[in-house]
């Protein structure tokens, strides 16, 4: 990463009080949410924290946080929450320089998790089964600066299976994992680890009990709930709304 701005950077809008807003870095006046016109072209070169005006207002042009990739994500098929989506990359052991076969692109808010995790020396393979859900996963890591990571291939491996190109982790967020699980241990190099992410107990049930029957090791089952906590003088506490079930993960480890 250069210590200025160049073009194709992805920044991002930053101003109190409102939504951070993801954009490009471009030579010329781009069109940012509708209708309105940015010029970042005087920008490039310039070392990020700068103030620009927009729509006669002040914002920080800073670098995103994953955080603000995620929010910024063209909505299509449901995401993988945040909270789910980096427990699965750490189950699947998505680490700088890894490699990681994802199936079930959805709308790559989950790739572009693993994306990020893997760093420029790692390498995402997703599948996806329908083209219209590889179009929108691609665009939104396309958004985020990521692509150059990132490989997209039309395939419905609960048929044809996982190709046996070696990875160290596999993510499957499949209505019918264990119809994968054969293929993604013969594509598993030794010691990696696969996670999945299901919506119900029964489907869960028999993903657990199929990691099992393919010998893979270290298998476990969780779910993760987030609560805020609303914080005052005195008066801390939880807050009465939390983000609850979204779906269980379960994950197993090749090692023989």
């Amino acid at each position: 990463m250069s210590d200025g701005w160049a073009e194709g950077d992805v920044a991002v809008l930053v101003r109190a009080g409102e939504a951070p807003r993801v954009v490009r870095l471009r030579p010329t006046p781009q069109a940012v949410g509708g209708s309105a016109v940015l010029d970042l072209s005087a920008e490039l070169g310039r070392a990020p924290g700068g103030t620009v005006a927009w729509l006669g207002r002040q914002y920080r042009l800073v670098r995103p946080s994953l955080s603000d990739l995620l929010g910024g994500l063209e909505r299509g098929p449901q995401i993988v929450t945040p909270k789910d989506a980096f427990h699965l990359a750490f189950l699947a052991g998505a680490v700088p320089g890894a490699s990681v076969a994802e199936a079930g692109s959805g709308s790559g808010a989950l790739t572009v998790v693993l994306a990020t995790l893997v760093g420029r020396e790692g390498r995402v393979a997703s599948y996806d089964r329908r083209p219209e859900f590889l179009d929108a996963a691609r665009r939104n890591v396309e958004r985020s600066g990521l692509l150059d990571r990132v490989a997209f291939r039309l395939r419905d491996v609960a048929v044809a299976g996982l190709p046996g190109e070696p990875v160290h982790g596999v993510v499957l967020d499949l209505p019918e994992p264990w119809s994968v699980l054969r293929s993604a241990r013969e594509a598993l190099a030794t010691g990696g680890s696969l996670a999945t992410y299901t919506p119900t107990y029964n489907q869960l049930e028999r993903t657990v009990r199929a990691l099992r029957d393919e010998r893979f090791e270290e298998v476990r089952a969780l779910e993760l709930i987030e609560r805020p906590i609303h914080v005052g003088d005195g008066g801390t506490r939880p807050e009465f709304e939390m983000l609850g079930h979204t779906g269980f993960l379960a994950a197993g480890r090749k090692v023989d």
